[in-house]
């Protein structure tokens, strides 16, 4: 059987548990990139079989589900978090004067181009502004610090695929991980840049990452805590509850992570505060410059 780039595929000696996108083939063999999880593999290709269209299909409806209940959670948070901003805002008074609102910015390094334009549909849902960016893993120590420098960003998501492998050591040496390394070392160039936890806000990880590593380099939200997979869209989601909580909140991290297609055991982090800021009044419409401000009224 011939194997070409973008086959869907699964592994036999995995009862087929997940979705593969075949990235490349060498002989007999080949490396597999997930097809809703941030997990990079790779299998001999008498280990695949290829998927039909209508058993993608079905499995394709099972994770819309899944990934429509996660927005409905976090539509509901906001709503909530939108009220006690507005009540803070006006002390508690009713008020006809507009409030506006300052969002942060997101940068969204990924080694996925095509989980960063599942990525980006999804900050655009949420209305958060961001710059998306494919990187390849080993290329993103080197080129984040002039990144962060042209860009500015108030959050910043690094992520792409990875994967522990026993064969390679314990859980506990970063060696054992695929692309674990090039991310600490990316959260470290990126807090060269920006020391402070709270100046700028790091998501750092994929499938099965050495957590610890990530958290210790300066990473504010990292994965893997149980080396499980994480969904494609849960770095989104840490992005959000962070951009869309007050700067004069700290952000409760089950609130976090509740609101995610993994849960704890995919995902952790550290007391963060968040980065949502309001004002008044909202400018005159005919007050042109102030309005490319780039600011939003309620």
């Amino acid at each position: 059987m011939e194997w070409q780039k973008g086959d869907i595929v699964s592994r036999i000696s995995h009862n087929h548990d997940l979705l593969f996108r075949i990235q490349s083939v060498k002989d007999d063999y080949a490396i597999l990139f997930g097809e809703d999880y941030r997990l990079e593999a790779d299998a001999y290709t008498d280990d695949l079989v290829r998927v039909e269209k209508n058993e993608i299909q079905e499995r394709k409806q099972v994770e819309k589900k899944k990934e429509d209940y996660s927005f409905r959670l976090f539509r509901q948070d906001y709503q909530l978090m939108r009220k006690k901003r507005n009540y803070e805002a006006s002390s508690g008074y009713n008020s006809d004067v507009k409030h506006f609102q300052i969002p942060p910015r997101v940068l969204h390094v990924d080694g996925d181009p095509m989980f960063l334009k599942k990525c980006i549909n999804l900050y655009n849902r949420l209305g958060l502004q961001v710059h998306g960016l494919h990187l390849n893993e080993k290329e993103m120590p080197e080129k984040i610090y002039g990144l962060l420098e042209k860009i500015k960003p108030d959050i910043l998501v690094i992520t792409g695929h990875d994967s522990f492998s026993k064969n390679k050591g314990r859980k506990g040496d970063i060696r054992a991980y695929r692309h674990s390394k090039y991310f600490a070392e990316t959260v470290r160039e990126a807090r060269r840049y920006a020391p402070s936890l709270d100046q700028l806000v790091i998501f750092a990880g994929a499938c099965q990452s050495h957590f610890e590593s990530l958290i210790r380099a300066g990473a504010n939200f990292a994965s893997s805590p149980s080396r499980i997979n994480i969904h494609a869209l849960d770095p989104v989601y840490i992005a959000a509850k962070v951009g869309y909580t007050s700067f004069m909140d700290n952000i409760k991290l089950w609130d976090v992570l509740r609101n995610t297609l993994t849960g704890e055991k995919g995902i952790g982090g550290v007391e963060t505060r968040g980065l949502f800021r309001t004002g008044m009044p909202f400018p005159d419409e005919d007050d042109q410059e102030m309005n490319e401000a780039s600011f939003r009224p309620w």
